[in-house]
């Protein structure tokens, strides 16, 4: 048997100058750096390895030092393509200034890419990226000037356009596991995440290249159970034992029994944030989760929807994910974004993405760091500074429904929440919605012409996305329009009727929301008026975003009206009702039937002109009565 077990001294040995390495990692989590230091230390000490080249998909490190920071030597790199490039200041630098060559591609392509690369396919084909930076129309995700090969090509398929990623030749892989059998069988029960090690491996091992793993600890051969296999021992070269201090489990946790989705922690572990603007944002996204569904929450801003749907009892009506490859539970925060606890499932992350790029995705909330106009979204490029664009093209244009979250302005923004109201103390220095984004990270056209329902939430006002444009729709108790809004934006948006913000909100208790998304109130709007015979439908403040909805309202105010025996007046309250453009139709038919069976005069109300505009054409027969209040709408009947 070949001897597998090696120092780390002789793993980054049997990397050579020019090889193209990929490494695995996703923030803190399974990353290599017991393997990244090694290669370091040997560059510093002897000049090599040189230019090589480095292939990754989710960000890898910690801001500083660690992870992929350990590789951002002038002449150590010659080339870098990847997917989240925030947390790698010291190799972002390099690309900005025009010392490597750098590509920031989708981060679900590059995952995706290890798998087409394993199975020897000359790339992948993906709408991904269309009429994004990562368009070659608009610059195929090059950092740079000097960054010239094409890593993404436009193509068209029956017609249609298409962005093909081309396969590229992997020669080394940097990864991560608990535990190794002496042959090479490398086990992951310790770690938060499988990520893509099992892709990457075949992609490097098809192409004749090094395998090297680093883990916790070493088994007699052949003793691991087969079934916890993640990565098998015909794919592994080189196995390397870590110093603890180089493989945590997350950069902030050294090790949680939690992450590992083994045990699951009590209830209220992760606890509740404080009422500021963060959970504000938080707190107003909450509002748009939709129940039995399938969601995605972003890294920074969107993670406090996690902890507002734990407060508000929601998560065991709807599955978080985030795009490592979690599956249910409660997503963790910071820096240890990832991993997650009370999991139903842990997959690999190209799995993960081929899920959100077929359309699995209900609804996913996501960062909101520039706007502009026409709806475009910017959280890539600022400037000298790299972000990156991570999973966040994969998610945002393919999710059913999309909110971006993030606070009105940045640098110096402070604000008051308290009385039910927002106060702007001191205002952000830098604004966020401008004429133009710097990069389109998202394309608010083509989410516009292809009818995706869009969000931007902020701590003072949303915006909704229409096919002209941006548009102001709600604003916070406490907030200016004019001096707290528009005077604080490049290009006015549009405004037909704005709605102020939920006031529930902005105070310090549960918000009850669990009761508005559920409906579990609804027998409550459905009351009958036994001395006039008047049937009296409550909508006001709701939501319908399904057909399921649309049939358990109807079946509700059917089990009302069947006992009867008598055709009823009808009065309903249409204050602040709001249902999906798609659901329209079905409400009609919905009430069209009712109306058939069980319904004599009917009389709608609601004081939002645009609400009647509405309600006119989705009951367009002469028999549709709508008025502005409810004495106006009784007085209807009574005459």
């Amino acid at each position: 048997m070949k001897r597998k077990v090696v120092s780390s001294a002789e793993a980054a040995a049997l990397v050579q100058d020019g090889d193209t390495i990929t490494t695995s990692g996703f923030v803190g989590i399974g990353v290599p750096d017991e393997l990244l230091a090694a290669v370091e230390a040997r560059f510093l000490d002897t000049g090599h390895p040189r230019d090589l080249s480095l292939v990754f998909a989710a960000g890898q490190g910690d801001g500083k030092d660690r992870g992929l920071n350990r590789l951002g030597h002038e002449g150590l790199l010659k080339k870098v393509v990847g997917g989240h490039w925030g947390l790698i200041p010291k190799v972002a630098k390099l690309a900005t200034t025009g010392k490597i060559q750098g590509w920031n591609l989708p981060q679900g392509c590059i995952s995706q890419l290890f798998r087409d690369i394993a199975a020897g396919k000359p790339g992948m084909l993906s709408k991904v990226g269309l009429e994004t930076f990562v368009d070659p129309r608009q610059g195929g995700g090059a950092v740079n000037d000097i960054s010239t090969d094409a890593q993404v090509e436009l193509t068209q398929i029956n017609g249609e356009d298409m962005l093909f990623y081309p396969a590229q030749k992997l020669t080394v892989a940097l990864l991560r596991g608990t535990t190794a059998d002496e042959a090479g069988n490398v086990t992951m029960e310790r770690e938060a995440l499988t990520i893509d090690n099992l892709a990457q491996a075949m992609a490097v091992k098809n192409a004749g290249g090094v395998v090297i793993v680093q883990v916790e600890r070493i088994a007699r051969a052949h003793t691991l159970p087969a079934r916890d296999v993640q990565i098998p021992g015909i794919l592994v070269d080189a196995v390397v034992v870590a110093k603890p201090e180089n493989h945590l489990q997350t950069y902030r946790t050294t090790f949680s029994h939690a992450f590992t989705n083994r045990v699951r922690p009590p209830e209220g572990e992760m606890p509740a944030m404080a009422l500021d603007a963060r959970k504000v944002i938080a707190r107003r996204c909450a509002f748009e989760l939709p129940v039995n569904g399938v969601v995605n929450l972003g890294i920074g801003m969107p993670e406090g929807v996690a902890s507002v749907g734990a407060e508000e009892g929601l998560l065991d009506h709807m599955t978080l994910t985030a795009e490592p490859g979690v599956i249910g539970g409660q997503p963790a925060s910071g820096l240890d974004f990832g991993a997650a606890v009370n999991t139903d499932a842990v997959i690999p992350q190209n799995n993960q993405f081929d899920f959100y790029d077929g359309g699995g995705l209900d609804m996913a909330c996501l960062g909101l760091a520039q706007a502009d106009a026409t709806g475009n979204v910017n959280v890539s490029r600022f400037g000298p500074r790299l972000a990156g664009a991570g999973g966040f093209i994969n998610i945002s244009q393919n999710a059913r429904r999309v909110v971006f979250a993030g606070t009105f302005t940045t640098s110096g923004l402070d604000v008051s929440v308290h009385d039910g109201a927002i106060y702007i103390v001191r205002e952000g220095s830098a604004r966020k919605f401008l004429t133009a984004v710097e990069q389109i990270t998202f394309s608010g056209a083509r989410a516009a012409r292809l009818g995706q329902p869009v969000l931007y939430v902020t701590e003072r006002c949303v915006f909704e996305l229409s096919p002209k444009g941006l548009k102001l729709v709600e604003i916070a108790p406490g907030v200016d329009v004019d001096r707290d809004i528009l005077a604080r934006m490049d290009t006015p948006p549009l405004i037909d009727e704005l709605r102020e913000m939920d006031a529930r909100i902005f105070c310090d208790k549960e918000m009850g929301l669990r009761t508005d998304l559920l409906h579990l109130d609804l027998p409550d709007r459905i009351a009958v008026d036994t001395e006039t015979g008047q049937l009296f439908l409550n909508f006001e403040k709701m939501r319908v975003r399904t057909e399921a909805e649309v049939d358990r309202i109807g079946q509700l105010v059917s089990q009302t009206c069947s006992p009867l025996g008598v055709r009823v007046d009808v009065v309903v309250n249409y204050d602040g009702f709001q249902i999906d453009e798609a659901l329209e139709a079905d409400w009609a038919r919905m009430v069209a039937g009712l109306t058939e069976q069980f319904y004599n005069n009917v009389s709608r109300y609601s004081g939002s002109a645009f609400m009647r505009m509405k309600l006119h054409k989705v009951f367009s027969d002469a028999r549709t009565h709508i008025f502005e209040t409810a004495d106006q709408a009784r007085s209807f009947l009574d005459t």
